[in-house]
């Protein structure tokens, strides 16, 4: 039997590195509900469905979640899922996942609930749309239902958590959806060609039409000089969410150390991906990644040293920087 633990390690070892920082409780309602959104996830990148086959399973997945369908109708339509798929492998044992979900204090349970369930929503409702971002307006609703939610919920489960935080909430939560708007912003840019070629463009036709290009011209060589400049659009809003984000994290207490390694590790990713897609053509042919020298760099100078706000503005400032 698959453990969660070792789903979560297979969908994503980026997350876990912070997921598996955070303590008792905590960490169990921040692991079940990654691994909730990945079952949204799936249905929703699933290359091989139809967008209707999508949203009808995306609305089956809603309707388990408040409790009105067996998760059995569900997975048993998955049966034909990639194994080797690690998101697949999550939505074939939502089963197990709900079980833990159960386990957790009805305090906890509520808002994750909650949460998933609007995301899930919100991305079915994407599905249904198609793939057409007409301007940032439209780029930010998407990415508010993906990841901006997720900010939310984080937030809610820090405040249940940590009275200090709890104190702050009201404050923290703009910055929460914009900590989500950056890393998603970052992960357009990384995946732009992986997006094109499943039929997505998450860009706005309006970056394009600034510099006289269509969204489809994006990956046309005789037209790489004005894709540079989209990018660069795209890079600009990006850091404008990061910097949000890093206002998040110093708003989280010192010692509230697990906490804010938990944020700590993905923002400086995402800081460090931006710094090495800027300006590089290679975007538009390939993803955008970070070495895992980079990434064990960063988990250990943020462990040692990320208690203090006035490290993250440097090292914020460093990992921004190629070449360092």
């Amino acid at each position: 039997m698959t453990t969660l633990r070792e789903m979560l390690r297979a969908a994503s070892r980026t997350f876990a590195l912070g997921i598996e920082r955070l303590p008792g409780v905590l960490g169990d309602a921040v692991m079940v509900a990654y691994l909730l959104l990945r079952v949204s996830d799936y249905l929703e990148d699933n290359e091989h469905m139809p967008a209707e086959q999508k949203v009808s399973l995306l609305n089956l997945w809603d309707r388990v979640l408040a409790g009105e369908a067996d998760v059995r109708q569900l997975t048993a339509l998955l049966t034909r899922a990639d194994n080797a798929n690690p998101d697949a492998v999550v939505a074939e044992h939502a089963a197990e996942v709900l079980e833990r979900l159960r386990t957790l204090p009805p305090e906890v349970q509520t808002p994750i609930i909650n949460s998933v369930r609007d995301s899930t929503q919100g991305m079915a409702r994407w599905v249904a749309r198609g793939p057409v971002m007409g301007d940032e307006a439209d780029l930010d609703d998407y990415m508010h239902e993906v990841a901006g939610r997720v900010g939310y919920l984080l937030t809610h489960l820090f405040s249940w958590y940590s009275h200090t935080i709890r104190l702050h909430k009201d404050a923290l939560m703009p910055l929460a959806r914009e900590f989500g708007l950056a890393l998603q912003t970052v992960n357009v840019i990384r995946g732009l060609k992986e997006d094109y070629e499943r039929g997505w463009i998450f860009v706005p036709e309006t970056f394009c039409a600034a510099v006289n290009i269509s969204r489809q011209d994006l990956f046309r060589p005789e037209h790489r000089e004005q894709a540079m400049k989209v990018l660069d659009m795209l890079a600009d809003k990006a850091e404008r969410h990061l910097r949000a984000a890093l206002a998040y994290l110093k708003a989280l207490p010192p010692w509230q150390h697990s906490i804010r390694l938990f944020c700590m590790f993905p923002l400086m990713f995402a800081v460090r991906t931006l710094a090495i897609s800027r300006h590089n053509h290679k975007v538009l042919d390939s993803e955008a990644k970070i070495t895992r020298e980079e990434v064990a760099r960063i988990v250990r100078d943020s462990t040692v040293w990320g208690w203090s706000n006035l490290w993250l503005d440097h090292y914020y400032r460093r990992l921004s920087i190629v070449g360092e």
